[in-house]
């Protein structure tokens, strides 16, 4: 089958497709016995205490040493304000089997660590920072996980800005939406995890990581119903304007990236680059999800790969949207809101700001989706 047939209608939208802190002991008193608490549990605590990120991760690890008292002080930096700190902690105990400890990370979302990248306008690396994300597994069965992640909520500008090249009229008007925290799919719903949930494959690219495509609108919409009714909580897809804000993850740029995108950071046909970016690939197929580096909330293949099909009925323009974060739920006929670019669209569709319309009953080989939870 061929995979570029039966794309969704691209319409006007797509053309061509620290401070340190020092413990010592008391001058006046050298006494041995006073350095040792020092340098015991009692330093540990001051150290925990310090403004220093570093020497607090330090002290964790140094708290192993004191049993009980150690263990506390590693369980209580779970809620440290810090995800560094968090995720140190969180290290530490994640393979002790305690049943104390099992149940103070039973009740706390799990940090995963990544790079967030940036480039310029021709689509070099310029900047690479360390970032965590906290998410949790949902288990469906098989050893098939579903990793959802913590989004924090806040404030951002939808649309795109006049400065922006290629835009189209319906990214506008720009408008500020207040989006409150949610969790979000690490990846667009897998092929593995669909089988789990539904039964059947209905993908043309087969590969149980690749993302599922050929699914209608009307088709993920059942996916969140049964995936709710097997856990017990209400999964659904993603507003439109949560998808954009978690697309983003607080850049105004067209891409998470920066200025431009190239087909080392994602899957899209390279053929026509965007800004000042060489030329790339065209895979002519879907890939694995997770191979390309994520954006600053952890997420991956927010551009390209698949469209991902949002809640919201579609609009011409943003006149009247919601600016909670909500769905917009009128709109034109049967048509609904993709996102986010696909295998088979050049670089100017995966723009954070691109958003195109197919109806919710097509199926094809660029679109699939991906699920949020409300908290």
């Amino acid at each position: 089958m061929s995979g570029h047939q039966n794309q969704p209608k691209e319409y006007d939208a797509v053309r061509g497709s620290q401070n340190s802190i020092h413990i010592c002991s008391n001058p006046m008193n050298p006494n041995p016995l006073n350095a040792a608490v020092l340098g015991g549990i009692e330093g540990v605590k001051s150290r925990l205490a310090s403004p220093a990120i570093a020497a607090r991760i330090t002290a964790l690890s140094e708290a192993l040493k004191y049993g009980e008292a150690g263990l506390d002080l590693i369980v209580q930096a779970l809620q440290d304000e810090s995800m560094q700190v968090e995720f140190a902690a969180y290290s530490l105990l994640k393979d002790r089997t305690e049943e104390k400890i099992q149940k103070h990370l039973l009740n706390c979302d799990r940090l995963f660590k990544f790079d967030a990248i940036a480039v310029d306008a021709c689509g070099r690396e310029n900047s690479r920072i360390q970032s965590f994300a906290r998410f949790f597994y949902e288990d469906l069965g098989n050893s098939i996980d579903l990793e959802m992640v913590c989004i924090p909520g806040g404030t951002f500008v939808m649309g795109w800005p006049a400065t922006e090249q290629d835009r189209r009229d319906y990214e506008r008007p720009q408008h500020r939406v207040t989006i409150p925290t949610f969790y979000a799919g690490k990846y667009a719903i897998t092929q593995a995890q669909w089988q789990a949930v539904m039964g059947y494959n209905p993908s043309c690219f087969k590969g149980e990581k690749r993302p599922v495509e050929k699914v209608s609108w009307s088709d993920a919409i059942k996916f969140c119903s049964k995936l709710s009714h097997k856990t017990g909580k209400k999964y659904r897809l993603l507003s439109e304007a949560e998808w954009e804000y978690a697309c983003r993850a607080g850049t105004a740029t067209p891409f998470h990236f920066g200025e431009t995108i190239t087909t080392e950071l994602g899957n899209f046909n390279g053929s026509k680059p965007y800004a000042n970016a060489p030329q790339g690939i065209n895979r002519e197929q879907t890939t694995d999800v997770g191979i390309f580096p994520p954006n600053g909330f952890g997420l991956y293949d927010m551009h390209g790969n698949v469209f991902e099909w949002c809640s919201d009925g579609w609009h011409h323009n943003y006149n009247g949207a919601p600016t909670d974060g909500s769905s917009w739920k009128s709109g034109t006929d049967n048509d609904r809101v993709l996102r986010g670019g696909s295998w088979t669209h050049y670089a100017v569709a995966c723009r954070s700001a691109i958003r195109i319309r197919g109806s919710a009953d097509g199926r094809w080989t660029s679109v699939g989706f991906r699920v949020a939870l409300s908290i």
